[in-house]
């Protein structure tokens, strides 16, 4: 499976990927992440499902810019966006029979972030298989494409629009770790792509477990302190009716 986790906050946009892939019975490594930038154009790419029509649908779309980048480069992310359909649906024409009949379908889910020269600020966008797609705004500030529900409640819990790109990034963080922890195909090395507004350049990383382990410690260890020190309030009166063991009765009789 995939956990792919885009951020959009007023400052700018943060990307992370895990890059375990599961074939069958076996687990290959493979970076999830594409990055572009030239002629104005600047955004990276973040992929889920199968790694054949990923790959398949992301060298018809280069092409498609290459040959665009020498008549009119696209000036707005949404155009690009337009394009990368284009090739999915052109890979879904080709060979979604195919895959049928072997018991598979087309599961490409895309999450493209960046700026373009025209756009007025930083954009993130989700695409779905079928090549439709939806922008991500400030009132739920990211996405995720992959395995979603394990991180999901720290994001809605810790992340809002307004944070820094710097609180985002430990957010996404412990969203992923919180995935692997519950979910046996979702591993390290993650990718994470980070893009200030305005500046027309994607940084990459690329982080190990042992550079993550500090801040899930410290979180675990948080929580755990949390717990300890609440306060269960109307919860606290339910357990003063649970009776005592009476005195010289072990729990074994």
């Amino acid at each position: 499976m995939t956990f792919c986790l885009g951020i959009k906050v007023r400052e700018g946009l943060v990307g992370l990927s895990d890059t375990l892939i599961s074939a069958g019975s076996e687990s290959i490594r493979a970076r999830k992440v594409a990055t572009y930038e030239q002629n104005g154009q600047t955004f990276f790419l973040l992929t889920s499902g199968l790694r054949s029509v990923r790959d398949k649908a992301l060298i018809y779309f280069e092409e498609l810019l290459e040959a665009q980048s020498q008549t009119q480069p696209f000036d707005k992310l949404y155009k690009a966006m337009n394009a990368l359909a284009t090739c999915v649906r052109r890979v879904e024409s080709e060979d979604q029979a195919a895959l049928r009949s072997a018991g598979m379908f087309i599961d490409l889910h895309c999450l493209v972030g960046g700026q373009l020269s025209q756009d007025s600020e930083h954009k993130l966008f989700l695409m779905y298989p079928q090549g439709n797609w939806v922008e991500i705004g400030p009132g739920t500030p990211y996405q995720i494409v992959g395995v979603g529900g394990y991180g999901k409640p720290i994001l809605d819990r810790t992340l809002r629009f307004e944070d820094p790109m710097s609180h985002a990034l430990k957010v996404a963080c412990l969203a992923f770790d919180s995935t692997r922890i519950s979910a046996s195909d979702v591993g390290f090395p993650i990718d994470v792509v980070l893009y200030r507004k305005d500046t027309f350049h994607v940084v990459q990383h690329t982080l190990a477990h042992d550079q993550v382990q500090p801040l899930s410690d410290w979180w675990a260890d948080s929580l755990r302190k949390s717990m300890q020190a609440l306060s269960a309030l109307p919860l606290d009166t339910l357990m003063r009716e649970v009776p005592l063991p009476k005195a010289g009765v072990s729990a074994g009789r």
